[in-house]
């Protein structure tokens, strides 16, 4: 499968991907012999990664990381990397496109995540622009270990899909992979936080003027301001700090800045 430029920011790196690569990346691994994962990152994932090592190494040993995340971006560029606009990609704006792309290669496709009843209105969704989808769900709210944990593993096994949608949001998503990896008989793991909450509309993202110049933030955390205020007016702002300590250790020349 194609190799993609290294991005490494506060030493966590990600891909210059696209959208169309990405899912071409996925697709493709869905048939390959091995496990693959694939993560993504955005500011509140630089600040975990920053402060949690076992969650860089997630990241720096995924198959593939994209970039989730307009800060990150903007990181980027502050440290000399030639980025783009195009190198940023929320879920919800490509997640039909991802589902067509399943059902043309008949890819079956498992989503875990969200509330109860979340699940079942995506596929329904789903079902509406890709008729011919296999795909079945659960949702995100049951108990990680144990009794309960093993009946969803089961489930997914005994359906077997190509791609694994994980949504519980960071970084239970990927404890959750790295603690189940080995009994899932999936090809394809995919965390996606709360991509299907704003897909059904379960979750207001904010109007597309917003989410297209990377303010969807901004919406965010006024619709739960006593839930997000740290990760946003204290996660923000610290991890542009971080990355002018970085700046200024590494005395960065930028060199073929592209414009967002």
């Amino acid at each position: 499968m194609e190799n993609f430029e290294e991005v490494t920011l506060l030493n966590t790196r990600f891909h210059k991907v696209r959208v169309c690569q990405l899912i071409d990346y996925a697709i493709a691994a869905a048939y390959a012999d091995t496990k693959t994962v694939i993560g993504n990152v955005n500011v509140k994932a630089m600040n975990l990664a920053y402060e949690q090592p076992w969650y860089q190494d997630f990241l720096n040993q995924c198959d593939l990381v994209f970039c989730d995340g307009f800060g990150v971006l903007l990181g980027a560029k502050a440290l000399g990397y030639s980025v783009e606009s195009v190198h940023r990609m929320t879920c919800p704006d490509y997640i039909e496109n991802f589902a067509l792309a399943c059902e043309k290669a008949d890819v079956p496709l498992f989503l875990l995540a969200g509330k109860p009843g979340v699940v079942d209105k995506a596929i329904e969704m789903f079902k509406a622009v890709a008729p011919k989808l296999r795909v079945q769900g659960h949702h995100g709210y049951f108990d990680k270990s144990g009794e309960e944990n093993d009946k969803v593993i089961q489930k997914i096994n005994e359906f077997k899909p190509g791609i694994l949608y994980v949504g519980f949001g960071m970084p239970l998503q990927e404890r959750w992979i790295l603690d189940n990896i080995n009994r899932l008989d999936v090809k394809v793991f995919l965390p996606l936080g709360a991509c299907l909450d704003f897909y059904t509309g379960s979750v207001y993202r904010g109007p597309r003027w917003m989410t297209d110049r990377g303010l969807e933030w901004l919406t965010r955390f006024f619709t739960e301001p006593q839930r997000l205020w740290e990760r946003y007016v204290v996660g923000n702002p610290l991890f542009f700090y971080r990355v002018l300590q970085e700046r200024l250790a590494e005395g960065v020349t930028t060199k073929n800045k592209v414009s967002l």
